[in-house]
């Protein structure tokens, strides 16, 4: 693989060349002015981390004293934490898809044209084709799951892409990119034995030590961890004890009501009903890859010190969705609860304060404006998430007053302050969930048919209801199943053999934590 010549900016300013900022796929509404502003602006390189099923809660320095993240709590102490960082939710079972194709366009899930986030629509001009077109060399490594065609208008190069949702750990098919647009196969050494986290944190200190281009970059390393298979190096499976882990308080053997989604690929991955053995044990799993995971972070991180270039760097954290395991009788995302949308989110960089806790509430397609904001990029017409950087310089305490959540056509969800209304609908059965989250974080007291709560549930009613219309949602909340058509169910459009397949795997996970 080749790579660009040595970076050779070290620590200060970094400015465009002339003419950069026309190229295809910006918005021709760039005035001459602004491409000026563009070209004198100091810009930073971008690392970009992202975890796959990685919720939130997960990160020891942010409060969560049983995993051990020291590279993310050091990320976490030297920037900003996001609290209340959210997926607004998924059109398929495949959350992580719509998840990444929103966080890349900037758009919300009713307006990134394929809900299922298989694909991305070339009318949606993505984060690393507006930081290419601003002077940017683009560079992906890992999990690209939005399709072949996205990632070629979106990324100038790459290395060990997986096209897909998940694989074994330690036997990805990966390929290589370059800038003719051609990808070269390279199915993994089954004796090689590398986890894909090492594999991905290798290609980026790569990438780092031979970057020489005058060029500020914009890595991109898209992780498979700790999502299942949860494969690790037994060392880190060593660390936790399963039986010293604490279960969540909002732990039950099952849910309590058809949420319209309990029979999938993610619930197998436990028995029925759940049990408090079962459930640690693939907590104690969970944290294990969390912490390969980190160790591979702080590989990468390391090396981005060794060559010079943390100062002039941006470093962003985040997890694509959240994950159950074991909360409300749940093991997957596809739900609306906490666990499954709030995920983490970390900035750190030149000018970001260190050490800084907020309660902002944000998506992750926020990220895409807050990136070009802090380095005086012009936004795109077609990207609709709210720049927070006046939240990471402490000009502004929230850049959003309310949270709209989805889950195909039979959830829906809004928080505002500390109120959150879930609403179901399974084959007309309608549900309504109200909780307090400042008393009740992990949601296990619903208020909605308690009298004392009734103006609560009257006020966000109306709020779920504004946020419906104001999202193009198409739900309408006064018909029988909300007058959209019923989505199929999961397992409907998965064939026989794939569906055996698939359940074979989740047998051999479960054996994997001795049950």
């Amino acid at each position: 693989m080749l790579y660009l010549i040595k970076n050779l900016t070290g620590v200060g300013c970094i400015c465009l060349l002339l003419g950069m900022v026309c190229c295809k796929g910006v918005s021709n509404d760039v005035t001459l002015s602004e491409q000026e502003e563009l070209r004198n602006h100091p810009k930073y390189n971008i690392l970009f981390f992202l975890a796959d099923d990685q919720r939130s809660r997960t990160i020891r320095h942010l409060g969560n004293h049983e995993v051990q993240t020291p590279f993310l709590d050091k990320l976490a102490s030297n920037g900003v934490a996001f609290n209340n960082a959210y997926i607004m939710g998924a059109m398929s079972g495949a959350v992580c898809a719509p998840s990444r194709a929103m966080l890349m366009t900037g758009r919300s899930l009713f307006n990134i044209m394929d809900p299922s986030g298989e694909t991305i629509d070339k009318a949606h001009v993505t984060l690393p084709k507006v930081l290419e077109n601003a002077g940017y060399h683009t560079f992906h490594i890992g999990k690209w799951h939005n399709g072949r065609e996205a990632f070629s208008e979106s990324f100038s190069d790459g290395s060990k892409i997986f096209f897909g949702g998940m694989h074994d750990q330690y036997f990805v098919p990966t390929y290589e990119y370059n800038a003719q647009g051609d990808y070269s196969k390279e199915m993994l050494n089954p004796s090689s034995k590398e986890h894909s986290s090492k594999l991905y944190a290798d290609a980026g200190i790569e990438f780092i030590e031979n970057y020489n281009s005058k060029k500020p970059f914009f890595l991109n390393i898209a992780f498979q961890a700790p999502h299942d298979p949860r494969k690790m190096p037994q060392r880190y499976l060593d660390m936790y004890d399963p039986d010293s882990l604490t279960l969540p308080s909002n732990f039950q053997p099952q849910h309590p009501f058809d949420n319209g989604e309990l029979d999938i690929r993610d619930e197998w991955l436990a028995g029925y009903p759940r049990t408090s053995q079962e459930i640690k044990a693939n907590i104690a799993s969970y944290y294990a890859m969390i912490t390969h995971l980190d160790d591979q972070i702080g590989r990468v991180l390391t090396s981005l010190e060794k060559e010079g270039l943390m100062e002039n760097t941006i470093v962003v954290f985040a997890g694509d969705n959240g994950l159950a395991v074991g909360q409300h009788g749940l093991m997957g995302k596809q739900n609306l609860y906490q666990h499954s949308i709030n995920v983490p989110l970390i900035f750190m960089g030149p000018d970001i304060p260190k050490g800084k806790t907020v309660n902002s509430f944000s998506y992750l397609f926020d990220i895409f404006p807050t990136l070009l904001d802090l380095n005086g990029i012009s936004l795109p017409p077609t990207v609709g998430g709210k720049s927070l950087k006046p939240v990471l310089m402490g000009e502004q305490l929230q850049v959003r007053e309310s949270m709209f959540y989805a889950y195909k056509n039979f959830q829906r969800s809004v928080r505002k302050d500390q109120w959150k209304l879930i609403k179901y609908n399974v084959n007309g059965n309608v549900i309504t969930q109200l909780f307090d989250l400042n008393v009740d974080p992990y949601e296990t007291t619903n208020l909605a048919d308690n009298d004392q709560y009734q103006s609560e549930l009257y006020k966000m009613n109306n709020l779920l209801q504004e946020m419906i219309t104001k999202n193009n949602d198409k739900v309408q909340l006064n018909e029988k199943n909300w007058g959209v058509p019923i989505l199929p169910a999961w397992k409907d459009n998965v064939d026989a053999d794939r569906l055996a397949y698939l359940k074979n795997l989740a047998k051999k996970e479960r054996a994997l934590r001795g049950f």
